[in-house]
């Protein structure tokens, strides 16, 4: 079982958005039984919140199924629960720190780290394009889910 949990800043876009992305391509490719996948936030500012409207709109008309959530924070139990934490851009890597300060197993990346093209994945709260960073969400969860299926 691989544990993988995604990280943004407040937890009610990207991560929350990535989180049911990759549920449901796990489900389609036969691999939900193999992994495990949850999200959280470097900061405080959400936790209790269900995801954004917008970022709910968008994964309706993905038609990704998603359900009822509440922002946490991520905590440092979290880096001995899971396997991979990834993060959605260098901001969140620098806030981690501050939560887990030692990443002794190398598990805390960024998500598109596993693509041909790494970058950060701007934070649609401010852009508002919720539709690139749908589709910076796929890249990253398609390429991470191959990495998946060969473990």
């Amino acid at each position: 079982m691989i544990r993988v949990l995604f990280i943004c800043h407040g937890n009610i876009c990207r991560s929350a958005m990535c989180e049911f992305i990759m549920k449901d391509m796990a489900a389609r490719a036969g691999l939900a039984d193999k992994v495990i996948i949850d999200s959280a936030a470097t900061s405080r500012e959400e936790i209790g919140n269900d995801m954004y409207p917008p970022a709910r709109r968008k994964l309706q008309q993905e038609g990704i199924p998603f359900a009822p959530r509440r922002a946490r924070q991520v905590t440092r139990e979290d880096y001995e629960n899971y396997d991979l934490i990834l993060c959605m851009e260098a901001y969140n890597l620098r806030n981690i720190k501050r939560i887990i300060p030692e990443d002794t197993e190398g598990k805390i990346k960024l998500l598109l780290d596993y693509t041909d093209h790494p970058r950060d994945i701007a934070d649609p709260w401010y852009t508002g394009n919720f539709d690139e960073t749908y589709d910076d969400l796929t890249e990253g969860c398609e390429a991470l889910l191959k990495v998946i299926a060969e473990m």
